[in-house]
């Protein structure tokens, strides 16, 4: 009974071993589940591509710059005086020969009458010399003297007449009234300032051109320009310097835009878009503009071996059917679709838009759809 019950035991110990081994072997996972895994991490990319070529296009050079008065003058005294008028508000437009500044008449006008009676004393004197010239009784030279002494006296008068009508200070040109520098009972020697006169018609819009860009650019230019304020404007380039800002090797130029209501204002930011001429460049959809590592902006594109790869370009134009860019090679494979997922270097697969779209349905959260 002694052995009987120990081969029991040990049958009884072996049954659950292997009972053990069984049961746990049951709850490993299953192999394929571990090969699908890797099947999806090794699966191929999916891209849709559109094969582009050049077309001839605009192109276009963009400038910052600011709005300007046309001309700007401080309008200043020629001779001294008393300031008893000052007619013109600020900020009001005025004409040529408007009278800004009034001087006080002071002693003028009492100078002019005794120039005017000397001047008739003298004019006398010339006509009885001449007579006396004829008759015999007066050589030429006292004729001579008594001419001089008549013209003299007219330039007096011209003199005195000048310096009375100097003392209105009036608009040399037709603007606004900016700023009244003179005020009533303020003194005015000559050189200084009654009113600050400024023209803005035409409006001056002035910018900056390296030494490439300046070659491209004639004077007479068409020029489209976008204000801060929104307002769209059209004018001609009207000066392109000749000698470059030696500081910045950049030449100024200047645009005139008809201001004939003298609604645009000064001192405004603006953008300028000037022709540069004709060049090859590509249409492109603006969402396949990405950058790389370097900061760079190019797109992504397929080469023959169906091998993904980066080129920079440059953008010269943004139109509403989509970018122009310069430095594509003629012939582009461009991904369009699926740009997002892909890097440089990496073997993809060409398919069309309606099975990528199908098969990356919910994934455009992930940056790839756009």
């Amino acid at each position: 009974m002694k052995i009987n019950r120990s081969y029991i035991l040990v049958f009884a110990l072996l049954a659950a071993i292997t009972l053990w081994f069984v049961s746990g072997s049951k709850n490993k996972p299953a192999p394929t589940s571990d090969n699908s895994a890797r099947t999806e991490q090794n699966a191929i990319p999916k891209v849709v591509t559109n094969t582009i070529y050049p077309q001839e296009h605009e192109k276009f050079l963009k400038l910052y710059g600011r709005t300007e008065s046309d001309k700007e003058v401080k309008v200043k005294a020629q001779t001294a005086g008393l300031v008893v008028r000052t007619p013109v508000q600020e900020g009001r437009f005025v004409k040529r020969g408007t009278l800004l500044c009034l001087q006080d008449v002071d002693a003028r006008k009492a100078r002019l009458d005794q120039a005017r009676a000397l001047l008739r004393t003298r004019e006398l004197e010339y006509e009885a010399a001449k007579r006396l010239v004829k008759k015999g009784f007066n050589s030429e030279t006292q004729s001579a003297a008594a001419k001089a002494a008549y013209d003299g006296a007219r330039a007096s008068v011209s003199q005195a007449e000048i310096e009375l009508e100097n003392i209105n200070i009036r608009a040399p040109f037709d603007g606004i009234v900016e700023r009244q520098i003179a005020e009533v009972g303020e003194y005015l020697g000559p050189g200084q300032p009654c009113a600050l006169l400024i023209d803005m018609n035409p409006l001056v819009v002035s910018g900056e051109v390296t030494e490439k860009q300046v070659a491209g650019i004639k004077v007479g230019q068409q020029v489209q320009i976008t204000l801060a304020t929104r307002q769209k404007l059209q004018g001609k380039v009207r000066l392109i310097e000749t000698k470059a800002n030696p500081t910045t090797r950049t030449f100024r130029i200047e645009v005139a835009v008809p201001n004939k209501d003298y609604t645009l204002k000064a001192g405004v930011t603006a953008n300028l878009k000037l022709s540069a001429g004709k060049t090859l460049a590509h249409l492109i959809p603006a969402s396949v503009l990405t950058l790389n590592d370097e900061g760079a902006i190019g797109v992504r594109v397929v080469d023959y071996n169906e091998i993904v790869q980066f080129i920079p370009v440059t953008q010269i134009d943004e139109t509403t059917e989509g970018v122009w860019v310069t430095g594509l090679p003629e012939s582009t494979n461009l991904i369009i679709r699926g740009q997002g997922y892909v890097r440089q270097g990496v073997k993809v697969e060409i398919e069309s838009l309606t099975d990528f779209e199908q098969s990356n349905a919910g994934s455009s959260s992930q940056g790839g759809l756009k």
